[in-house]
């Protein structure tokens, strides 16, 4: 039998409904790829150090990944619609103050007060799930608001340099500023409101012990990632409180008569399963390509001393691109031919492009190029989409929010771990100064084990029944 969508029934229909969702896409994605050329403009404008500039990126993505631990699941309780237009407030506030920054520690703390909007994507995949619920309908459709997640197809990269040239980095910020405050506007007036779980009491208590824990591990992995400038006991230390308090959340969400997320749903393989192939794909692959390529086109001595502006425009741009542009027939083709299968496609032809960038790329930059941009498809285009729709229909119909916020945590603790592991391969084998293209060759064979390894653990994802559908416990 054929569904009906809620949405099509209220005035504008799906087209309002996913100019308003897109519209709080876009505006919370400039804030994460945006700023990416702009960190050195900033360290001259404020007298400070890329290092420290730095750190406020860290802050925007690391309380974006713990905010989308629990929004998700308060956006069931209180509102999708109310959540989700006090996160956008708050981003557009973060814009204003950080604009308006003095110093690089107002704008470290406004950049934190915008990672509150982090679980925006995967909030805006939820609601669309509420109102449509032909299969593969919807799949295309979160196919195209999940292809957001990978950039604005490589403008907002472009855009923001610009500007920052032009007109400083506060210009960037006066932008991404009235933007949110426009999307804000947006949903306030045309999205649609839902309460799966009206009558349920948030755990907050819980999802204060789950943060403590996620946050451990991420900033392990942060630390790790300084290589060899990173203090181990600290990364050991920092993932031993992770694991304890972690086992210390198992126990109160037992006891607990509604918990944030319920032991029996952490069991399942739709759950652990997705976890563990989100942080492994983006190990394998986010690192490779927005570290290791971009760094090979630019190394004067082992590579092809490309400028980052060159470097970014004919690789980064492109790879966004076609990633924007493949994702809604990716999430339409899922449905139908499988999320797994779709998966383990897009994931096994990501580890055999790594291992031609590993013993050709590494000395053509034509094949370096076009293997970063077939990426693009592979991986931003087909396992970024894939991965980002399991957290929603894989998600249990009474705590619809808990998985498509623990999977965007997941994305970012992932691509923490990315740039901890593969960086260090490349500099041990190819140091600054060296002509040896050992390091890089290295890094993207590991990068390819890694993918190997999602594939392996995606095999433990049970099939989706149907959208919207109760899933095999």
């Amino acid at each position: 039998m054929k569904h009906t969508d809620p949405v099509d029934s209220r005035k504008g229909g799906l087209p309002l409904l996913m100019f308003v969702l897109l519209s709080a896409a876009v505006a919370f994605q400039l804030n994460a790829s945006m700023l990416s050329p702009v960190l050195k403009t900033m360290a001259l404008e404020l007298n400070t150090t890329e290092a420290k500039v730095g750190l406020t990126q860290t802050a925007f993505f690391t309380a974006g990944a713990m905010c989308g631990l629990f929004l998700p699941r308060f956006s069931d309780i209180a509102g999708r619609k109310k959540v989700l237009s006090f996160m956008l407030a708050v981003m557009a506030l973060g814009g204003v103050l950080a604009a308006l920054a003095p110093n690089i520690w107002i704008l470290l703390f406004a950049r934190a007060l915008q990672g509150i909007a982090g679980p925006t994507i995967p909030m805006t995949l939820i609601m669309l799930r509420s109102q449509v619920k032909d299969e593969v309908r919807l799949g295309t459709l979160l196919g195209l608001i999940a292809a957001v997640n990978g950039g604005i197809a490589g403008i907002d990269v472009i855009v923001g340099g610009w500007m920052a040239e032009h007109w400083g980095f506060r210009s960037v910020f006066w932008l991404i500023a009235v933007i949110g405050a426009l999307a804000c506007a947006v949903v306030v007036m045309w999205a649609p409101e839902s309460k799966p779980s009206n009558n349920v009491r948030m755990d907050w208590a819980g999802a204060a012990i789950l943060v403590i824990s996620v946050l451990a591990i991420t900033l392990a992995a942060n630390e790790a990632g300084k290589a060899g400038n990173a203090n181990w006991f600290s990364v050991l230390f920092m993932l031993f409180i992770g694991v304890v308090v972690f086992a210390a959340f198992w126990r109160y969400e037992n006891s607990h008569s509604q918990p944030l997320v319920a032991p029996k749903y952490l069991k399942r393989r739709e759950t652990w399963a997705l976890l563990l192939t989100t942080v492994l794909t983006m190990a394998g692959v986010f690192a490779a390509v927005n570290g290791v390529a971009i760094s090979l086109a630019q190394n004067p001595d082992a590579g092809f001393a490309m400028s980052p502006d060159i470097a970014s425009l004919v690789m980064l741009t492109p790879y966004a691109l076609v990633g924007w542009f493949v994702g809604p027939f990716a999430g339409r083709l899922a449905p139908k031919i499988g999320y797994g299968t779709l998966l383990r496609m897009g994931n096994i032809s990501s580890a055999l492009l790594l291992l031609v960038l590993a013993f050709v790329g590494v000395h053509s930059k034509f094949v370096l190029i076009a293997v970063v941009i077939l990426l693009g498809i592979t991986y931003a285009g087909v396992g970024n989409i894939v991965l980002n729709n399991l957290g929603v229909v894989n998600s249990p119909a009474d705590n619809e929010g808990f998985l498509p916020g623990m999977n965007s945590a997941a994305f970012n603790l992932g691509a923490g771990i990315s740039f901890a592991v593969l960086p260090v391969f490349m500099v041990a084998g190819s140091p600054e100064g060296s002509d040896s293209t050992a390091g890089y060759t290295t890094a993207f064979i590991v990068g390819a084990v890694i993918l190997g390894v999602s594939v392996a653990t995606s095999l433990f994802i049970p099939k989706v029944k149907s959208a919207g559908a109760q899933r095999v416990q």
